[in-house]
This record gives structure tokens, C-alpha cells and sequence, in this order.
């Protein structure tokens, strides 16, 4: 999954406790893979933030442990695919 993003210029890094944090290049979308988190805990493994052009929250979108990495790259490729006002990403 990282090798997408990286792939179409995003950063990506982990930090000590292994979750892994992905930014797009306009940084209006974070990625997180946060096996280590409280939000875990609650079964939720993957958080994908949006931004709005003045920094606000547009939307969010988490993912449990459930749910197949599969599933998790199609929607962030889909996402990345067709530009629109809050992912200009690609």
C-alpha cells in the first residue's frame, strides 16, 4: 500500500511504535496505518483525513482490522485517481 502513495509522491514514514503516517503531496490528505494507537483499540486501524482548502476537516474515513488491505488500497486508489476539490493528490 505505501509503495502506491509513494509512488504518486507522497511522504511516508513510522514512527517508533510502527504506525506508519502518509501526507499527499498538497498535504490536504493523511493516511494513517495505526496499529499501536488508542483508535486501535476501538478497531479502528486506518484513518484517512481530508482537508479543506482553509485546513478544516472535510471528511474522514476509518477502516478496522477487518477489513482486507485490499479493500483499503482500491478506495486510497480510487481517491487518488480522479482529482476533485478536496484531493487534488495525483
Amino acid at each position: 500500500m505505501t509503495d502506491l502513495l509513494k509512488d504518486q509522491g507522497w511522504d511516508v514514514a513510522a514512527d517508533l511504535e510502527c504506525n506508519v503516517h502518509c501526507s499527499s503531496p498538497d498535504r490536504r490528505v493523511y493516511v494513517g496505518f495505526l496499529p499501536e494507537s488508542r483508535e486501535a483499540a476501538r478497531g479502528e486501524l486506518w484513518h484517512i483525513h481530508v482537508t479543506d482548502n482553509d485546513g478544516t476537516r472535510a471528511w474522514r474515513q476509518t477502516f478496522g482490522p477487518d477489513t482486507p488491505a485490499q479493500a483499503v488500497a482500491g478506495f486510497l486508489a480510487a481517491l487518488i485517481a480522479l482529482p476533485t476539490r478536496y484531493c487534488t493528490c495525483v
